[in-house]
């Protein structure tokens, strides 16, 4: 059953602004993201517009924003089969255990000036 539901979008030229500013950066991004954003080459700035799309996603989907959350506490990675996941720790974690949800599925896209991310949150079976 879905427990949620939330769907941004960012325009990729305000990220491209972004990544000259380093303490932005790590502000709104962990480590590992911006290594692997940096990693990219040309195409950062989607990359990093699609991160942070999937970010305010997420907080849309729990249905409560992103207020007590901080954002380097949601990272997106990509999976076994280069599928984008969400890993969660500290604030971000915590609100998705209030939540009761068991599963995130998150669906990332960018074209041209802008990057979309919808994030679905699921609880498991509930009879």
């Amino acid at each position: 059953m879905i427990a949620g539901i939330g769907i941004d979008m960012v325009d990729v030229r305000r990220m491209t602004k972004w990544m000259h500013k380093p303490a932005l950066m790590e502000r709104y991004f962990n480590p590992s993201e911006i290594a692997d954003i940096k990693a990219k080459g040309e195409g950062a700035s989607a990359g990093l517009a699609a991160r942070f799309a999937a970010k305010e996603a997420y907080g849309k989907a729990l249905g409560s924003g992103l207020a007590g959350i901080t954002l380097k506490d949601i990272t997106v990675k990509s999976g076994l089969n280069g599928e984008p996941r969400l890993l969660l720790t500290g604030t971000a974690l915590a609100a998705f255990e209030r939540k009761g949800a068991s599963f995130i599925h998150l669906s990332l896209s960018h074209e041209k000036d802008n990057a979309i991310a919808i994030v679905v949150l699921e609880y498991e079976n509930r009879n």
